[in-house]
């Protein structure tokens, strides 16, 4: 008998249709070969994914740290704008880490979630923090335990947001329906506004990435990576010595990078793993297209996706009580993990931390989080 899902509802066996259309969520071992079909799905990647037209548009000194806002160009849309932190006084170049802000359904900024530049976080986002990284710019924190961090925005955020006159009527106008609804007196309606709008024309920009023969998980990942390769070319930075970190979106971020990008020498994924199959009826509605690449769950699960380079390290934590995923889809893929690198010979190079608790990176989190990073980056 065929299993009812609640969204589906009269279409619930549309599921096992599928089923034996195809082979769903197969097992995807580590290596090369998966690699490169990850990267033939993801569909946007280049010979050259270097930064062009690099330029340090300031400078600061704040709290121990000493900060750089630099912009490059990926070839396409307005320049990225990155913040660059280290410990104020460093001689010798440092390990360095890619802090990867989350998507939160919070485009209007990018960087600014986790990173604090020179001047104040601004008032919307320090409810924000408290909610998910426990009342700190984490990127900060970071920096102060002897990394260089960088913290790039990324396609459709913060300084690569779409404006809004360019986003179509359609979305514009279902956007500011829904935000009559969601506003709230402490975000100022420019920024729930385009939060809302851009909400919906995340659909209009997977659609356009079909067209063009890609996905959005591509086009982040691709700019992932000329972020770490811009890391890596500093004389500051141990190029041999580059790992990257984030929650949530900026989690789906780092499993993508993990899985694309062969300078990462150690990624940590916070509140974003569960098996496909587990997504079903559950957490389809909430989720990214940025973690439903298509066509990659006719090859393979999201868990086969991150662990595709082992045995290069990997720590994955896991809130318990996390409404984006099913326990049973966190221990699921918690176990797929583990499977693969024991598989490669390196059962100890991956880490997964189960912590009780809702959607967060809080302190507690972070702690183990940096040490891991020391760990595996000295």
């Amino acid at each position: 008998m065929s299993r009812t899902y609640q969204h589906l509802g009269v279409y619930s066996d549309w599921v096992d249709a599928a089923k034996r259309a195809h082979k769903l969520y197969p097992t995807a071992p580590p290596g090369k070969k998966t690699q490169q079909r990850i990267r033939e799905i993801l569909g946007f990647h280049f010979e050259d994914e270097r930064p062009h037209e690099v330029r340090v548009e300031r400078r600061w000194k704040r709290d121990g740290l000493e900060g750089e806002e630099v912009s490059w160009s990926v070839g396409y849309g307005p320049r990225t704008h990155a913040w660059l932190l280290k410990p104020e006084g460093a001689k010798e170049p440092l390990p360095g880490v890619i802090a990867l802000h989350d998507h939160g359904g919070f485009k209007y900024y990018g960087k600014e979630k986790i990173a604090d530049g020179p001047e104040d976080t601004p008032p919307v986002l320090v409810p924000f923090r408290e909610a998910y990284y426990g009342g700190r710019a984490f990127a900060n924190a970071l920096a102060k335990e002897g990394f260089v961090v960088l913290v790039p925005d990324v396609f459709l955020w913060g300084s690569r947001k779409f404006p809004l006159s360019d986003i179509p009527d359609w979305d514009r106008s279902v956007g500011t329906a829904i935000h009559s609804r969601w506003r709230n007196e402490s975000t100022p309606d420019e920024i729930s506004l385009f939060n809302s709008v851009s909400a919906f024309h995340e659909h209009t920009v997977e659609k356009y990435c079909h067209l063009l023969g890609t996905t959005l998980a591509g086009v982040v990942s691709y700019e992932d990576r000329v972020a770490a390769n811009y890391l890596a070319s500093r004389s500051d930075v141990r190029a041999d010595a580059i790992g990257c970190v984030g929650l949530s979106g900026g989690g789906c971020r780092s499993a993508l990078l993990q899985a694309t990008c062969d300078r990462i020498r150690a990624a940590v994924i916070v509140g974003m793993m569960s098996t496909f199959e587990h997504l079903l009826d559950h957490n389809v509605v909430t989720h990214t297209w940025m973690v439903l690449p298509w066509g990659w769950a006719r090859y393979g699960d999201w868990s086969d996706l991150a662990a595709c380079r082992a045995p290069s390290p990997l720590m994955v934590q896991y809130d318990l009580d996390d409404g984006l995923f099913t326990q049973e889809g966190m221990r699921a893929a918690h176990q797929r993990i583990a499977s693969h690198y024991r598989r490669a010979g390196a059962p100890d190079n991956y880490v997964g931390e189960f912590y009780p608790g809702g959607h967060k990176f809080d302190l507690q989190m972070q702690a183990s989080a940096f040490a891991w990073l020391k760990k595996q980056l000295a």
